[in-house]
């Protein structure tokens, strides 16, 4: 069974590199675990969507949780799926538009046509509050 979660974390201090530097390792690791999902930073949080079977996500998520690269770490939703909302990316880095009145046009052309409504909702609101 798949299963979906998104969380909320905070990185503050991250530098481009770094963030690069963690989508490269998500690009490398993500496909031998079967692990599809999504990440957007706004220059001090993380809003990431991750989905593949349960017990492969809860592994990925003690990482996170150790990762000292940012702390603060919150689940918004944890649930079982059908079908991946993401099945092409191993994690794909969601870009926020600098222009606020561009984030909702441009999120909206970028996010998997699958995705829940309330997920969506989610990572709209994250992305326009900066």
């Amino acid at each position: 069974m798949l299963s979906q979660y998104l969380y909320i974390s905070t990185a503050p201090s991250l530098s481009r590199d770094e963030v690069e530097s963690i989508l490269a390792s998500s690009a490398r690791n993500n496909p031998a675990k079967d692990i599809t999902g999504l990440l957007l930073y706004n220059g001090r949080n993380f809003l990431q969507l991750i989905e593949g079977d349960e017990a492969e996500l809860v592994e990925l998520m003690v990482r996170i949780t150790h990762d000292p690269r940012h702390t603060g770490i919150s689940i918004l939703e944890q649930r079982k799926i059908d079908q991946r909302s993401c099945p092409d990316w191993s994690m794909k880095r969601v870009l926020i538009a600098e222009s606020i009145e561009k984030r909702r046009e441009l999120l909206e052309a970028e996010l998997p046509k699958r995705l829940d409504p309330d997920i969506r909702k989610i990572v709209v609101n994250f992305a326009l509050l900066n």
